[in-house]
């Protein structure tokens, strides 16, 4: 099920193999997905592909500097023939949510996410809503625009289970790209029941990491809050964000039990963005990014 559910993905999302694996990671590790790219590349596309394929409601939220908390949660709203309120419910309602240029939102609006992206449910007026299940948040900023932008907050920040790139394609991809139809929406044909999602969330527990695994992991963890470069390490939140991603990732390679890869291979998009380097102004920046590429170089490897 994971392997045709990549392949209607890159149907979609051309030559961007370990993206998708990324992607869908995440989803299969209940988490949310930061993507920091330039505009056009397919982030929108992504989003929308993931959300046709866990056969999932999509909603897209554009954040602009004048949108409002109540514009993403929902509001409460007054029936003349009642003479009561009712609750209008926001696009945070949905299985897939995308946040394009989140960081043009100030950070009130923005903190509107943190509560669901957390505990999964969304409060307004005192009274708690469930968000569907799955719930997904896929976020986008450009990382080099800065002219009318809100710098995330730390503890958003921390809310993403990864912060990845999608990047250029490779010219091969390109083609196909640029053959499409202008006006033709690519779409996901494969798309599983709400019986295969759970069926897969079960097999994700399922998914066995050894105690060497584990100590590697905790290793990379650890590492990070003793490192020169960095003013500030990751938290234990951290620490169990990347061993739910480790669990997803093993299942997505088709294997039952993980291995050190898996954790080399993870560690960068899961935990750059959580740590603060000391030179830099905030971990939005490539510093995190480039302190745990090191921290991997300089800790061995388990055999």
């Amino acid at each position: 099920m994971v392997a045709a559910l990549r392949d209607g993905l890159e149907g979609v999302v051309f030559g961007k193999r370990e993206v998708v694996n990324l992607a869908i990671t995440t989803v299969l590790a209940r988490g949310h997905l930061l993507i920091q790219d330039v505009p056009g590349v397919g982030k929108t596309t992504l989003a929308h592909a993931l959300a046709q394929g866990i056969a999932g409601r999509f909603a897209r939220i554009q954040f602009t500097a004048d949108l409002l908390p109540g514009d993403i949660t929902g509001v409460q709203v007054f029936d003349r023939k009642t003479s009561s309120f009712s609750f209008r419910p926001g696009p945070i309602f949905a299985n897939v949510v995308l946040g394009d240029e989140i960081n043009r939102a100030p950070p009130r609006t923005q903190s509107a996410l943190l509560e669901a992206m957390e505990e999964r449910m969304v409060t307004v007026d005192g009274v708690s809503r469930q968000v569907p299940d799955p719930f997904v948040v896929v976020a986008t900023q450009n990382p080099y625009d800065f002219e009318g932008t809100y710098p995330l907050p730390e503890s958003q920040l921390d809310r993403f289970l990864m912060r990845i790139s999608i990047g250029y394609p490779d010219r091969e991809s390109e083609v196909a790209i640029m053959r499409q139809k202008a006006l033709e929406k690519p779409q996901n044909k494969v798309q599983w029941s709400e019986s295969n999602l759970q069926e897969v969330f079960a097999a994700v527990e399922s998914v066995q990491i050894a105690d060497t695994v584990e100590q590697y992991l905790l290793d990379v963890v650890r590492a990070t809050r003793s490192d020169h470069r960095l003013r500030r390490g990751v938290s234990p939140r951290g620490t169990q964000a990347l061993f739910r991603a480790v669990r997803a990732y093993a299942l997505v390679q088709g294997r039952g039990f993980a291995i050190p890869d898996d954790v080399w291979t993870l560690a960068v998009p899961v935990l750059g963005h959580r740590v603060l380097p000391r030179s830099g102004r905030s971990p939005a920046g490539d510093g995190g990014r480039n302190a745990v590429e090191e921290i991997l170089r300089d800790l061995p490897v388990p055999g």
